[in-house]
């Protein structure tokens, strides 16, 4: 299965421009078609180009699963019927509006910052149709820039605790790994993209962190 590496829009934080939502890619409308095509190959997935708000930083403000997504409140009325053709959406409140910084789901659950209220829990584990759970990761709320995950495992900050990575593990359903990205930083899902058919890291990312990746997320 491929991994590749690369920058998006003149950054190695590809995985705050890029979204994998179910079987569905979600890349920024401005980015160049050559950019788009190894993004596709790397995940073995067709692209779907918009913006949020006006703004492409897809990662940062859309998660889900094939069943639905969470998006940020700047979303406009017509981002918001593009994305309803893909399932179900619940719109974060601007008080917790970055929903793929404080979120990270797959297909089996959905995990969220303990910032995020327990009604809110409740509506994204309606709207995805998976158990919720609250946690951090190394003590850290911006779950989305510190875990990476698809449908067979997930990457995170190396210094997420045991109690976290029990939560993640049974929520997520899936075994979890350490790693890094981008020569040495702990940011794995700012840094990286991924879904079960492959991955795509920040350019600086080094053989070894992409061994460890490709391990983590059952890519070999």
């Amino acid at each position: 299965m491929p991994i590749a590496t690369g920058d998006l829009l003149g950054h190695s934080q590809v995985g705050v421009y890029a979204s994998v939502v179910g079987d569905v890619l979600f890349l920024p409308l401005a980015l160049p078609a050559v950019d788009i095509e190894r993004v596709e190959t790397a995940l073995q997935m067709e692209s779907t180009l918009l913006t949020v708000g006006g703004s492409s930083l897809l990662g940062s403000l859309i998660v889900g699963n094939s069943r639905g997504l969470a998006v940020a409140d700047i979303a406009t009325p017509e981002d918001i019927d593009v994305l309803t053709s893909y399932g179900d959406v619940v719109v974060m409140e601007s008080s917790v509006n970055a929903a793929g910084n404080l979120l990270v789901a797959n297909e089996n659950g959905v995990l969220a910052s303990p910032v995020v209220p327990e009604e809110g829990l409740e509506v994204l584990s309606s709207a995805l149709g998976v158990p919720s759970g609250n946690v951090t990761i190394a003590g850290q709320h911006v779950l989305g820039s510190l875990a990476a995950v698809n449908g067979e495992g997930v990457v995170l900050h190396p210094d997420v605790s045991a109690d976290e990575v029990a939560i993640i593990e049974k929520t997520l359903g899936v075994p979890a790994m350490v790693g890094t990205v981008c020569f040495g930083s702990p940011f794995v899902g700012a840094g990286l993209v991924c879904s079960n058919g492959g991955a795509f890291a920040g350019a600086e990312t080094t053989g070894p962190e992409l061994n460890r990746i490709e391990d983590a997320l059952g890519l070999i």
